[in-house]
């Protein structure tokens, strides 16, 4: 990813959206971001929906055990009175977050924060998911991730809902979701 030096010396924000289907390595990629701005010793605040206590109560976890300490908030206005004075701003899970988390990440952005958002892109039913295509369309940079379809071994771009119930929002884990691709969802 290209940044373009800031020569007039004040700070510039921008939105990264990483996106894509459940197991694809959205989290992953969310933490690693985080950790290489807290190495460059960037004052760091990451967030994640209240609901979300699959791993953590408090922390954000990957499938793959990889964790960071955030705060669970109810609403994403939240975001904006616990965000004072940092350079990097987390955001897991955003497509749970009510409709004003896209004016929440501008506003960060325009204070001149770095704005880190994941998310599922598409729900089970292969439908935008909630804010996420607003936020893609505000993005700077995106990063739409791939997981791997367990019916054929290509990439996966959807999350399968392998149990019958009503709702777009279903928290669960393998138990209730498999990536596949666009065929093996389809047959």
């Amino acid at each position: 990813m290209f940044i373009e030096p800031n020569i007039s010396g004040e700070r510039r924000g921008w939105i990264e959206v990483i996106c894509g289907s459940m197991f694809s390595g959205k989290t992953e990629e969310l933490i690693r971001r985080l950790k290489r701005a807290k190495i460059a010793n960037l004052k760091v605040e990451i967030f994640k929906p209240g609901i979300d206590v699959r791993y953590d109560e408090t922390k954000v976890v990957s499938h793959d055990a990889n964790a960071i300490q955030s705060t669970p908030v109810d609403n994403s206005q939240k975001i904006l009175l616990l965000s004072q004075d940092v350079d990097v701003v987390g955001i897991d899970e955003a497509q749970f977050f009510d409709e004003e988390i896209t004016h929440v990440c501008e506003t960060l952005a325009t204070k001149g924060v770095r704005v880190i958002v994941a998310g599922l892109d598409m729900d089970y039913l292969g439908k935008p998911f909630g804010q996420m295509p607003n936020l893609l369309a505000i993005a700077d940079y995106i990063t739409k991730l791939h997981a791997i379809c367990v019916q054929c071994g290509n990439i996966a771009n959807i999350s399968y809902r392998k149990i019958e119930q009503e709702g777009q929002v279903l928290i669960g884990e393998k138990d209730i979701y498999e990536p596949r691709c666009r065929a093996c969802y389809h047959k």
